[in-house]
């Protein structure tokens, strides 16, 4: 076997989250930037109660999400009408180009995820999708919490 330069085992240890370009705090893992990946990232987003995302795709990029606390909506699609929950030990995939936001539907406990992506550069394939903020996603996500069914 030989060994290939430039390869090296790296640990990273963020100690703080940093606002994602989809405004929600993040720990910022596995990159381009950090290890020097050449194919993927992997954070870990940190919803502190009553978070949510800010409406985004990911030109290019696939994602994966698995829950580890917490109850997570995920509204996706072109008006963001479909709607799934991402909750502890629950595995989610959203292909390229395909709108999403999640929420947080808790508004006293955290929810956190952790995400993987085929994209080592991790935020300069985001691309925000204000026009889906504060629609019809936003209004059942607060009806259920107003209601005490979030």
């Amino acid at each position: 076997m030989s060994r290939v330069p430039d390869q090296e085992v790296m640990i990273i240890r963020p100690t703080e989250t940093k606002i994602a370009v989809q405004g929600m705090p993040q720990f910022f893992g596995v990159s381009e930037h950090s290890a020097h990946a050449k194919g993927l990232s992997m954070n870990l987003t940190a919803f502190g109660p009553g978070g949510q995302a800010k409406a985004h795709y990911h030109k290019d990029y696939e994602t994966a999400i698995y829950g580890i606390s917490g109850r997570i909506a995920l509204f996706y699609g072109d008006a963001l009408e479909h709607e799934c929950l991402i909750e502890p030990g629950v595995f989610c995939f959203i292909p390229a180009y395909v709108p999403h936001k999640a929420y947080n539907l808790s508004m006293a406990e955290p929810a956190t995820a952790i995400t993987a992506r085929n994209d080592p550069r991790e935020q300069e394939n985001v691309v925000l999708t204000p026009e889906l903020d504060g629609g019809r996603a936003d209004e059942i996500v607060e009806e259920r919490r107003r209601a005490g069914s979030a």
